[in-house]
């Protein structure tokens, strides 16, 4: 069976990539599966430099094929902030709470039809140090004036969906992550991959 490394070592992210290719006939690893994982420093300018640097040292690391994303919050009225820093926007040690708060306190008086802001992601695939193809997946919306919903992580509770009515933190795992910009990523990957293992056969 055909080995792939998710270059992650967030959970919660693991977990919805995992649901997002459960269709896919291969044997999905996180960091978190090694004792010894390479450390990445993501200090590039974009999506797509982060999600290249973290699947190319990934795979360069074990020999073998990795995949990897860089996702994040652009939003309008902050001129596309918080962007590539989303998950150390209040911070570099700051988690989920923190960095919606410190969004909702810059948003505070702004009137619900300018809170416009979608989700970007940028999925990275590379083989043996060497990157074979990237995609981009979105999710556009708006943010709301307080948390909504207990489920998902990072800004889903922040993050309005017009057609459902509802954040994403107020959706099933089921539904947000059919229409998730990580679910628009992740399925173009996973329809390239289909065809890429027809023609090759790289392991671990």
């Amino acid at each position: 069976m055909f080995e792939l490394i998710v270059a992650t070592g967030n959970k919660d992210k693991f977990r919805e990539i995992k649901s997002i290719l459960k269709g896919l006939k291969a044997k999905l690893y996180s960091l978190n599966d090694f004792s010894k994982a390479p450390k990445i420093v993501e200090d590039g300018d974009t999506f797509l430099d982060n999600a290249a640097k973290k699947a190319v040292v990934v795979s360069d690391f074990f020999s073998g094929c990795a995949v990897a994303d860089d996702s994040g919050l652009e939003v309008d009225f902050l001129d596309g902030r918080p962007g590539i820093y989303s998950a150390r926007f209040a911070g570099k040690k700051a988690g989920y709470s923190a960095n919606n708060e410190k969004l909702l306190k810059l948003l505070k008086t702004v009137p619900f039809k300018k809170r416009k802001a979608r989700f970007v992601c940028c999925v990275c695939f590379a083989c043996n140090g060497r990157v074979i193809k990237h995609f981009y997946g979105y999710l556009r919306g708006y943010i709301v004036e307080q948390p909504k919903g207990k489920n998902g992580f990072g800004y889903d509770p922040l993050f309005y969906v017009p057609f459902y009515e509802k954040t994403l933190a107020q959706m099933p795992a089921k539904i947000k992550n059919s229409i998730s910009h990580r679910h628009n990523a992740f399925v173009k990957f996973e329809r390239y991959l289909k065809g890429f293992l027809k023609k090759n056969k790289p392991g671990i």
